[in-house]
């Protein structure tokens, strides 16, 4: 087997494809080879892997070469986040957009042009595209068949490819699944542009003895999901038959509807009052304002007739974090060093 994970070099590609490699197979075929494409290259543990081959630059870049080349699977991650995309709208339109685009024509030139059988690719698609809409009623708690209206350009781009991967598969050009992340947390590293960072931000920074702000208010509640059920949803959506996926349109992946305060409760009954004091509400109008667009909640009913179900308590998904952290080389003394 082959596959491609675009935005395989990011932190939840690059999970994706250590847990894909480590299982050594994916829908009862033999994983062969992983092909990472991304704007950086993967960490140094995948690109030493000889299974591994990585590709550096613009997806979008990268589509026309794809026409000839064949792939048992797609994972297709690879995306501007929301707060890039706000700031700079042609950015997400060509990476999220235009990028979705080309790679589904050169999926569909293999089966037009070569005779081959459809790739079956997952979509990483976002509980952003939902939102209060005038001539919509919101509902708040939002699920697999509540009517998308999304309220950023990012949300926008991830509908729009929902519907293009729904009708290539309608076409018979690829066998597409998308799937809608809930907000991943604790992600590791430093903040990105994601207007959900500061959701990480303000366990990561205080469990590594840094200050952290949050911008909006502690009654804000949001779905989230920890990297490892993310990664595990991806593959269980990607080996699940076309019937038991239900139809065409996007599903949700489960999320733990949990408010900040909740997760600052948690916070300090894992980690101690010390290093939730270091948690400080200064609250930011342009972050405040694109979050009051998003679901408060979540459920996923189609999700859960493939096994997955989100995690008891936000305790479960801080606990994750510290162990994935001191797996790795010098936690304690870099993204732990907070934690009494």
């Amino acid at each position: 087997m082959k596959l491609l994970i675009t935005g395989g070099g990011g932190f939840l590609g690059a999970r994706l494809a250590r847990t894909l490699l480590a299982r050594g197979e994916l829908a009862g075929q033999r994983i062969e080879r992983v092909v990472l494409t991304d704007i950086a290259p993967p960490p140094a543990d995948l690109a030493a892997d000889a299974r591994v081959e990585a590709r550096t630059g613009p997806l979008l870049a990268q589509t026309e070469a794809l026409k000839t080349e064949a792939f048992d699977g797609v994972f297709h991650l690879a995306s501007a986040v929301s707060g890039e995309c706000e700031a700079d709208f042609q950015l997400g339109m060509s990476s999220n957009l235009d990028s979705t685009r080309a790679l589904l024509d050169a999926l569909r030139h293999r089966v037009e042009k070569g005779g081959a059988a459809p790739t079956r690719m997952v979509f990483s698609s976002s509980v952003a595209v939902f939102g209060p809409d005038p001539g919509v009623p919101f509902p708040g708690i939002v699920a697999d068949d509540t009517l998308p209206t999304p309220q950023t350009s990012y949300g926008t781009q991830k509908l729009i490819c929902e519907h293009l991967i729904a009708d290539y598969t309608r076409k018979g050009f690829i066998d597409g699944r998308a799937a809608r992340l809930m907000t991943v947390t604790v992600r590791p590293g430093r903040p990105n542009g994601a207007a959900s960072s500061f959701f990480s931000g303000i366990i990561r920074e205080p469990l590594a003895g840094v200050e952290s702000i949050c911008p909006v208010s502690p009654e804000v509640s949001h779905p989230m999901s920890s990297p490892s059920h993310t990664v595990d949803g991806l593959i269980a959506v990607f080996e699940a038959s076309r019937e038991a996926f239900g139809g065409r349109t996007a599903l949700n992946l489960p999320g733990l509807n949990v408010r900040v305060a909740e997760m600052l409760d948690a916070l300090e009954e894992v980690a101690g009052p010390a290093v939730r004091a270091r948690v400080r509400f200064e609250r930011d109008e342009r972050i405040a304002g694109i979050v009051a667009n998003w679901p408060t909640g979540s459920t996923a009913a189609r999700a859960a007739r493939l096994g997955l179900h989100p995690h008891k308590n936000f305790a479960e998904i801080i606990r994750q974090y510290i162990d994935d952290c001191r797996k790795a080389p010098n936690a304690e003394q870099t993204s732990l060093k907070g934690l009494a």
